[in-house]
């Protein structure tokens, strides 16, 4: 017997989204700056959509970058403790990806690129890629 899954409206898909990322923005201690570039938005749209009742539309984009920054936040919970899980987004890297800058800072200047990037990266540490 299979259970269908029952789709969701894109309203209820972008307030799931939007409060998982509140989740992992607040974990990771990231300032507005840095929570609303990396989901690509301005500060002040950022600020609305982390409250609940946001009623304005994401793009595929931004509900792909969600998606994936929430992989990461993921992928840093089963790997490391988790106070290294949630500093290392945050904390220079030497790593190939990062050249000695923060992955945060690489990932919003990489935009959606290098935000998969470093999770088919962490993806690898873990051993599933």
């Amino acid at each position: 017997m299979q259970i269908a899954a029952k789709p969701r409206k894109p309203a209820e898909l972008n307030a799931v989204a939007l409060k998982a990322y509140a989740k992992v923005t607040d974990a990771w201690s990231l300032s507005l700056r840095e929570a609303a570039g990396l989901a690509d938005m301005s500060e002040s749209t950022w600020k609305r959509a982390r409250k609940p009742g946001f009623t304005g539309e994401l793009t595929k984009d931004q509900l792909l970058r969600l998606s994936a920054l929430i992989g990461i936040y993921k992928s840093l919970e089963l790997y490391f403790s988790e106070q290294l899980s949630r500093s290392w987004f945050t904390r220079p890297n030497m790593g190939p990806l990062f050249s000695g800058a923060r992955p945060v800072d690489t990932a919003i200047d990489g935009g959606l690129p290098q935000i998969l990037a470093i999770r088919t990266y962490l993806d690898a540490l873990r051993g599933s890629a």
